[in-house]
C-alpha cells in the first residue's frame, strides 16, 4: 500500500512539473515580445499640416520625476520642429504647486495646454477654466484610459498601455524567480493610474502562483525620504523571503540602493527591482551597471512628447484624434544597448520624428 501511494505520489509530481514550468517559459515568452528592437514606425501617416505661429503650456507634475523629463524634452524638441512657443512650467510635486502652475498657465492664454504626469481630476476647477476659455488639452498619464476623455475635457490622454506594462513587469519577476517570487509592490494612491498599475501587477503575480509579500502606498513626491526606511524595514521583515521590488514606476528606486548596500546586498543581489513604467535616465543606469535594479518596462518619452505636439495640432485644427497607443518596452541588462540605450532613453529607432515632420509638413 505504500509503495502505491508513493507511485500515485510521484506520478502527480511528474505531472505537474511541466505544467509549472511551462507557466515560467510562458511568462518569459510573454516578456520577450516587448524586449526586441522597435525599427518600424506604426503610428499614424495622414493628419493636418502644422497649426503656424502657436504657443503652448506644459503643467509637469515634478520635473524631477524622470518621466515627466522625458515627456518635457521631447514636447519641446517637436514643438520647435513644428514652429511652436513652449512654456513649461513646473508643479514641484505637490498639489497646491500644480494649482498655482494652471492658474499662471490659464492667465497666459495658450493655445493649448499639456497636462504632463498627473491625474487631471486632482485640478477639476481649472480644467472646467480651461474648456470654458475654448483651450484645447491634451495629457500624458493623466488617467487611466487611453485616448479622449470629455468629462475632463482632455482632446486625448497619451499613455503606453499600463496594464501591458503591469503584466508584463510582474510577469518578468515571476520567470526571474522560477516561478517562486515574494513581492513588495509599491504604489501611490495619489493617481489613479498608478492605483490601476499596482492592483494589475498583484493580480497577476497572485493568478502566476507567486506571493505578494506587501502593497506598500507611499508618496511618489516623498520617495526620497522615505524610500531608505522602508526599505531597511522590509528588509528586517521579510529577509530573504523579498525577492523583488515592483513599483509603478522608476523613480521609488533612485533612493533603494545605500540601504541595500548598507544591508550587505549586491547591486545584482535581490531584491531585485522591476519597474512598470517611465524608464528614466537613472534607471538605464543601473541596469546597466547592475546596482539595484535589473529591469525598466520603459515608455518612449521623447516619442510621446511628439505625439501630444500631434495631438495638440489635431485638436486645434478640429480634427480626430489619432488612436496611436505607443509601444513599451522591457528594457534588461541583455538588450540596453539599443533603442537609445546608449543615451539612458528609451528612443525607438522607428522614424517617428520623420514621420510626425512629414504629417505637419515640416
Amino acid at each position: 500500500m505504500l509503495r502505491r501511494t508513493f507511485a500515485i505520489s510521484l506520478l502527480a509530481l511528474t505531472a505537474a512539473m511541466p505544467a509549472f514550468a511551462d507557466a515560467v517559459s510562458d511568462a518569459m515568452a510573454d516578456v520577450e515580445k516587448y524586449a526586441g528592437q522597435k525599427t518600424v514606425w506604426d503610428g499614424p501617416t495622414t493628419g493636418p499640416k502644422a497649426a503656424e505661429g502657436k504657443t503652448i503650456v506644459v503643467l509637469a507634475a515634478d520635473m524631477k520625476n524622470g518621466g515627466v523629463l522625458g515627456v518635457a524634452n521631447g514636447v519641446t524638441e517637436a514643438a520647435a520642429k513644428i514652429g511652436w512657443n513652449v512654456n513649461v512650467l513646473d508643479g514641484a510635486g505637490s498639489v497646491q504647486a500644480r494649482a498655482a502652475a494652471f492658474g499662471q498657465a490659464l492667465a497666459l492664454q495658450p493655445d493649448g495646454i499639456i497636462i504632463n504626469g498627473f491625474d487631471a481630476v486632482e485640478q477639476q476647477a481649472a480644467l472646467e477654466q480651461a474648456k470654458a476659455a475654448g483651450i484645447p488639452m491634451v495629457a500624458w498619464h493623466a488617467g487611466p484610459v487611453i485616448g479622449p476623455d470629455p468629462a475632463s475635457g482632455l482632446f486625448a490622454n497619451i499613455s503606453t498601455d499600463a496594464m501591458e506594462v503591469s503584466a508584463a513587469a510582474a510577469k518578468w519577476a515571476f520567470a526571474d524567480a522560477g516561478g517562486k517570487p515574494g513581492v513588495v509592490i509599491f504604489t501611490d494612491s495619489t493617481y489613479a493610474i498608478a492605483i490601476a498599475k499596482a492592483d494589475k501587477i498583484k493580480e497577476t503575480i497572485e493568478a502566476l502562483g507567486g506571493t505578494v509579500l506587501e502593497y506598500v502606498d507611499t508618496p511618489i513626491a516623498d520617495t526620497s525620504n522615505r524610500m531608505p526606511t522602508l526599505t531597511t524595514a522590509l528588509l528586517q521583515k521579510y529577509g530573504a523571503g523579498w525577492t523583488h521590488a515592483l513599483a509603478i514606476n522608476d523613480i521609488y528606486f533612485d533612493f533603494m540602493g545605500p540601504s541595500l548596500a548598507a544591508a550587505g546586498i549586491a547591486g545584482d543581489g535581490a531584491p531585485k527591482a522591476v519597474a512598470a513604467g517611465d524608464g528614466s535616465e537613472s534607471a538605464y543606469q543601473r541596469i546597466r551597471s547592475a546596482q539595484y535594479q535589473a529591469v525598466t518596462v520603459a515608455e518612449p518619452l521623447n516619442l510621446q512628447g511628439w505625439q501630444l505636439v500631434d495631438e495638440l495640432n489635431r485638436a486645434i485644427s478640429g480634427e480626430a484624434w489619432s488612436g496611436y497607443t505607443s509601444p513599451l518596452h522591457v528594457v534588461t541588462a541583455a538588450n540596453i544597448s539599443f533603442d537609445g540605450g546608449d543615451a539612458n532613453i528609451f528612443d525607438p529607432g522607428n522614424g517617428y520624428r520623420e514621420a510626425y515632420a512629414a504629417i505637419w509638413g515640416k
